[in-house]
């Protein structure tokens, strides 16, 4: 790759790790043993996302669990249950609706801590394993379904549920489907494609079809892309398991900037938060760590599901 201007380095810092007495280095969970075999795994954090009053609520996959973090840094446990929880987004001020990869699309409701099922099939099968998700403004939600997919088997998934329950397969030929973002103007879709170590480039046409999908980012390394962001200016941040980075890319997919871990290599996802959106908040799972940094932009606002269907409606189960 030939880059006119070489990237900024910057390093972020580590806000709050996970509390020890949240910590399970003695536990077992089938997650962490088809994903991380012969390691031990006391948690594994995900899908940063925040409410309007500032608290930052992320996963914990192997043990099925969500966590409330506070602007001081502090922990608390807001659901624990039998899933697999990834990536989160809000339905509405109240829910958060959750990709679980073993149980499918659920709904935690925040102040009660109770989860329910919201999608967990299509037309009665099951999915491979749903990782991340986000709602476009229409109420549109755009989901990818990874599993154990990756070059031996290029069959993930990218799914859209809209409004009224229907659901459209747009993508079944991805190795490894994982994060999903939107440009400001909703008129691209950004998928993370962790084993093919790609951003991949997903026109979203006037029809509702794709067409001229394109490998936007070529990383490299043990792992891929995995969670991402846009920002104002419609750069994608990408969040780079393996090696530890966040790269900032702009319009022509060039590294601008590159986002250090302090705290280890496994850097799965991001979000914005803070004053004005301007913080990028960083999940390095493996070290149970959420890591910050100031940016020069604010993130996109995000649209939530506040108009879709209630459970039981929302497509074929």
């Amino acid at each position: 790759m030939f880059l006119p201007h070489p990237p900024a380095l910057r390093d972020a810092e580590v806000f709050t790790r996970l509390p020890d007495s949240f910590r399970r280095p003695d536990s077992r969970s089938s997650w962490g043993e088809a994903n991380r075999p012969g390691q031990v795994t006391d948690s594994f954090l995900e899908g940063p996302v925040f409410d309007a009053a500032g608290h930052l609520y992320v996963t914990d996959i192997p043990f099925g669990r969500i966590f409330r973090v506070d602007a001081s840094g502090a922990w608390s446990l807001v659901a624990e249950y039998d899933g697999e929880p990834n990536g989160m987004k809000f339905l509405n001020e109240r829910e958060l609706l959750i990709a679980d990869y073993r149980n499918g699309l659920m709904v935690c409701d925040i102040a009660s801590g109770t989860v329910r099922p919201y999608l967990e099939r299509r037309n009665s099968e099951r999915f491979k394993g749903i990782n991340d998700l986000v709602f476009d403004t229409r109420g549109n939600l755009y989901f990818s379904d990874q599993g154990q997919t990756g070059l031996h088997d290029p069959t993930g998934r990218l799914y859209r549920l809209r409004p009224d329950g229907r659901l459209d397969l747009l993508l079944s030929n991805v190795p490894s489907p994982n994060g999903v973002a939107l440009s400001p103007d909703e008129r691209v879709l950004y998928l993370g494609v962790t084993r093919g170590n790609a951003v991949w480039r997903v026109p979203l046409l006037d029809d509702g079809s794709v067409s001229k999908v394109s490998a936007f980012f070529t990383s490299y390394g043990p792992s891929g892309p995995d969670g991402l962001a846009v920002d104002a200016l419609g750069r994608v941040i990408v969040a780079n398991p393996g090696l530890g980075y966040a790269w900032v890319l702009n319009a022509r997919a060039e590294p601008v900037e590159v986002i250090r871990s302090p705290a280890g290599a496994s850097l799965t996802n991001v979000a914005f938060g803070g004053p004005e959106r301007k913080t990028l908040y960083c999940t390095e799972s493996v070290s149970g760590s959420v890591l910050r940094v100031a940016m020069s932009a604010p993130g996109l606002p995000l649209a939530r599901g506040s108009q879709m269907l209630a459970v039981g409606q929302a497509g074929p189960a």
